[in-house]
Parts: structure tokens; sequence; C-alpha cells
């Protein structure tokens, strides 16, 4: 038997045949001890039936989805950006999130300054920490593969990641996603110095060769090339001690099927490929 005692289900895994509500079922019905919903699943159920639903599961919520896209093309933009993401961080609260997953956002529209654009991240981030940090919930920045840095996350190293936390401070960590930092060659490394106060979240999944889509096809643990267990004996080294959060987009594969096929695969998965 599978052992998932640190096992969670990133809704986005199952998005497009489960709610909030079947997925929080369904974690109960498979034994998934986490779950870490998106905030369209979350708006759908509201905030208040979803905390109370996870709640009487008995489910941990090892993150929200997400915060973040910063970079904007104007002050009425940026404030908007303020707004969404203080909700983003009340609705992380209400819900017992452990933390609220940054994807901090690429270019903004007709722009090519990505130095200007990370400045935008680093000072939005910063903002941001004025409202979080006496509330309580820890900001993830998730760095993001550099496929990605135009139109959705300029942040795409952990040494990047870690430099911002170094300039930030408290309240402010790393989500590690292995589709994204697998191919670093200073990976290791930069898990290290992130260490056990930085390391908020430990997403997986599998790099598949070939890859057809760069968005919606990831692939289930042990199907493609990533050395899973390596990096994560990285992270446990370092002094991670959370949940392995599965968050694959595959709409060629793991969205067609039955979800509840999914959820066992990934049970299985989780003890012979991660």
């Amino acid at each position: 038997m599978a052992d998932t005692r640190n096992l969670s289900l990133n809704t986005a895994t199952v998005r497009e045949q489960w709610s909030l509500a079947e997925c929080i079922d369904g974690c109960v019905r498979h034994g998934i001890p986490g779950i870490a919903p998106w905030r369209d699943k979350l708006a759908e159920l509201g905030a208040e039936r979803a905390e109370r639903m996870i709640r009487e599961a008995g489910l941990r919520v090892t993150g929200l989805c997400r915060g973040g896209m910063f970079p904007v093309a104007n002050s009425k933009d940026r404030q908007a950006v303020v707004e969404d993401n203080r909700r983003a961080v009340d609705e992380a609260l209400e819900i017992g999130a452990e933390c609220l997953v940054l994807v901090v956002g690429g270019l903004p529209e007709g722009s090519k300054d990505i130095a200007g654009a990370r400045e935008q991240v680093r000072d939005g981030i910063a903002t941001l920490l004025e409202y979080s940090r006496p509330r309580a919930m820890p900001l993830a920045i998730e760095p993001l593969h550099p496929m990605y840095a135009a139109d959705r996350a300029c942040i795409n190293t952990m040494a990047q990641a870690n430099d911002l936390c170094d300039e930030l401070g408290a309240g402010l960590g790393i989500a590690v996603d292995i589709y994204h930092v697998w191919w670093d060659p200073n990976l290791q490394r930069e898990i290290l110095r992130a260490g056990r106060q930085r390391l908020l979240a430990f997403h997986v999944c599998d790099w598949l060769v070939p890859t057809r889509d760069l968005l919606t096809d990831r692939g289930m643990m042990g199907d493609g090339v990533i050395d899973i267990p390596l990096i994560r004996s990285w992270v446990e080294s370092a002094g991670y001690d959370g949940a392995c959060e599965v968050e694959i987009f595959s709409s060629r594969d793991w969205w067609t099927r039955d979800p509840d096929e999914v959820l066992d695969v990934m049970k299985t998965r989780m003890e012979k490929a991660v």
C-alpha cells in the first residue's frame, strides 16, 4: 500500500473533472490527507463553505494557488493587483492554508523590459508583505521555468527567489516545483541555501519527452525524465518536512481520465517514483 502521509492534491491535477467539493470528497475517499485549492475553484464554492468542508474532512491545506502577477503597465492596474493579492491573503487565511503561492507575473503588455518587470515583482511582494506579515500568512515565490518568463513569471530560478528572500526578509519563502527547476545546475545548492525556514511547498510531477504543450503537458511522476527522489532528498536534507503536492496540468492525458483513477495512480507513484 502506498504511503500517503505526506501526499497533497493540488486541484489543478483534476481541474477539468472535479469541483473543489468533489476534490475534498475524493481526498477523503482515497486517504489523501492534503489539498491545495486554486482560487477559481475556491470562488466557485465560496471560501466560507470551503473552509467548513475542508475542516470537517480533516484535510490539511498545503497552499492556496495563487497570488502574484505583479508587473503591470499603469498605476490603475497596479492598484487592482494590490487589492487582488490582499484578497488572496484573506482567502488563504480563511481556509487555513499553510502558504499563499505566488506566480509573480511576466512582462506587462507591450513591454520588453524584463529587468523592469523584476523590479515590479520585488516592489509588489514588498507591498504585499506589509499586509501578509501582521496576519502571519507566509508568501511562497514559485520560480517558473524560463519558457514562462514573458507571460507568467520572470522569476525563473531558485537563486532569484533566494535573493528576493534575502532582500525582503521574514514572511517570504519559496515553493519548489520540480517541473520548473529540475534542469537548474545550481538547484541543490540553492535548495540548501533556502533551508527549512524558506522551503514552504514542494510540488511534484514529471517532464515528458517530447513535451507537446508548454503549459498543459506535464507527466505523472515516473513517466518522464526528472530524478524526483533525488530532488526530494535535497529538500528533505535542507530541513523540509512538509507535503509532496501533486500538481499536473495535462489536457491530453490526466485531465481526460476518471479522476478516481488519477488519484489511485498518484498514490501508487508516491511510493514508486517520489
